[in-house]
């Protein structure tokens, strides 16, 4: 799986850059992260490893994720069993060689709605709490020159590298970590995105200062977060669940956001999309069979959660290291 990871092509990319020396350490980290692994990363492992081989004559990252070239019907056959062996897909959609693993999220809708806002063009790229990348491959279609993503779930790694297995030469990296243990103020990115993580965190300031800290000056944040209704001062802190998780702590209004985003030191701070999360976007599918957004709402109120708290509605702010 190191192989697969390619960290040498990683960097080779980041030579004489600020981030040359973390780079350098990666290896090593990794493995040690290895040696704990996972109790079904084998498993997941042998799924990528029957991924058939297949050449990409056709490849889109702009409008949508797809890629396609000459594929019989029982080598396709055989690519749709080796992606259900990494059931469950939470982002994506991803259409490969004419196979549709139709995800729980329609993640498209999400970057149609954070793309006009963005130029990447040329620039390099993190992507905090990546899932299994669908995004970042979004990010190289948008003009990244690379995007590094960073995320524990090893789920999540052997599905992304079920697609990196087909587009080897593609300037993205997954890398199996938290992002606690990314070192501190590596200040080499120069756009940091941070897409559905703030409200995981139990201290959502110091995330901010953390993500600032890892971009260069000048450098841009993309935050994507769940929000509430309200004044600066507006703040939902849940007793116990949030649409059934656990580990949901601040939804901040919007206005309250952009002053976290202030006193953490971002200027050009701009909330450019407020939406409302919708059972289309979000449900079930024979790719994530697991209860979704429909069972944790209000069967009789849409606008409000299972526990009566309102319903998931998302805001993209971005903002800049001055």
């Amino acid at each position: 799986m190191i192989r697969k990871l390619d960290l040498d092509a990683l960097q080779q990319h980041l030579a004489g850059t600020p981030l040359q020396e973390w780079s350098a350490d990666l290896p090593g980290q990794i493995d040690a992260k290895l040696a704990i692994g996972h109790g079904d990363l084998q498993r997941w492992h042998n799924a990528v490893e029957a991924l058939p081989a297949l050449s990409v004559e056709q490849l889109e990252l702009v409008k949508n994720f797809s890629f396609n070239g000459p594929c019989d019907e029982p080598t396709r056959a055989q690519l749709k069993s080796a992606l259900q062996g990494l059931i469950p897909w939470r982002k994506g959609p991803f259409h490969l060689f004419d196979v549709h693993v139709d995800t729980e999220w329609r993640s498209d809708w999400k970057w149609q709605r954070v793309a006009p806002y963005l130029d990447l063009t040329g620039k390099r790229v993190l992507d905090v709490g990546c899932g299994n990348g669908y995004y970042m491959w979004r990010m190289l279609g948008a003009g990244a020159a690379s995007v590094v993503g960073i995320d524990p779930n090893w789920l999540f790694l052997c599905q992304f590298l079920a697609m990196k297995n087909y587009l080897p030469d593609q300037p993205v990296w997954h890398l199996p970590l938290g992002f606690e243990e990314l070192p501190a103020k590596l200040q080499g990115f120069d756009t940091v995105f941070s897409m559905g993580i703030l409200y995981h965190r139990r201290s959502p300031i110091d995330h901010l200062f953390d993500l600032k800290d890892c971009l260069v000056k000048g450098g841009e944040l993309v935050l994507e977060t769940l929000v509430v209704e309200g004044d600066a001062q507006q703040v939902l802190l849940p007793e116990d669940r949030y649409q059934q998780m656990r580990n949901v702590w601040f939804l901040p209004s919007v206005p309250a956001l952009e002053l976290w985003l202030r006193r953490a030191g971002f200027t050009d701070v701009q909330c450019v999309d407020v939406s409302t999360t919708s059972v289309a976007e979000q449900r079930s599918t024979e790719w994530m069979r697991y209860q979704s957004l429909p069972e944790f709402l209000d069967p009789a109120d849409h606008s409000r959660t299972i526990e009566g708290l309102p319903a998931p509605m998302r805001a993209v702010i971005t903002a800049r290291k001055p």
